[in-house]
C-alpha cells in the first residue's frame, strides 16, 4: 500500500499536482489540515480514498481534529498539532499518540518536516507542500506498507 501524506496546503494545489504527477498511483493521500476549500478538488485530483483532518485554518471544515488510522501492523495518530505546541517540539503530541494507543503520530502545522522513528512512537510531519518554513523545501512523506503489514517511510522534497 502506498500512502502519500501531506499538509498546509493552503488552498494552493500546484506543488501537490506536481507530486502526484510523479508517485502515481497511490492508494491513500492523508493531509494533515490547513487544506483550505480544496478537498472536494484533491479528493478528485487524487482518485483514491483520502483522510483528512482539520487544520487551525479549516473555519469551517466538519472533519475531525483527530483520526486513529490502522495501517498495516501500526496504529496512527493523524492530527493538525497546533493544540500540542508542536513548534516546541514533539514532546506533548508524542505523549498524547501513545495515551491514545498509536505507534505512530503524523501532524503538520509547523510547516517544517521532521522524521523521527527512533522511539516506540515514530514521528512525522510531511512539512508543507505550500508555505515551508526554515529555510525547508516543499515536501511530503511517502509511506509504503508491505505485505507483512510494516511501515516503510520516506521523505521527499521537491526541486525546482
Amino acid at each position: 500500500m502506498k500512502i502519500l501524506i501531506v499538509s498546509d496546503t493552503h488552498g494552493h494545489c500546484t506543488n501537490l499536482e506536481r507530486v502526484l504527477d510523479m508517485i502515481r498511483p497511490i492508494d491513500l493521500l492523508i493531509h494533515l489540515g490547513d487544506i483550505g476549500r480544496d478537498k472536494d478538488y484533491i479528493a478528485a485530483l487524487c482518485d483514491c480514498p483520502m483522510e483528512v483532518v482539520a487544520g487551525n485554518n479549516d473555519f469551517m471544515s466538519s472533519d475531525a481534529r483527530e483520526i486513529l488510522l490502522p495501517l498495516g501492523k501500526h496504529l496512527a495518530l493523524l492530527t493538525h498539532g497546533n493544540q500540542y505546541a508542536v513548534h516546541g517540539g514533539p514532546f506533548i503530541i508524542k505523549r498524547h499518540a501513545m495515551e491514545r494507543g498509536a505507534d505512530i503520530v503524523m501532524y503538520g502545522h509547523t510547516h517544517v518536516p521532521l522524521v523521527d522513528l527512533s522511539d516506540d512512537v515514530w514521528v512525522l510531519n510531511p512539512g508543507s507542500l505550500s508555505l515551508p518554513r526554515n529555510s525547508s523545501r516543499p515536501s511530503f512523506i511517502i509511506m509504503d506498507i508491505d505485505e507483512q503489514g510494516e511501515a516503510h517511510v520516506t521523505l521527499r522534497s521537491l526541486s525546482f
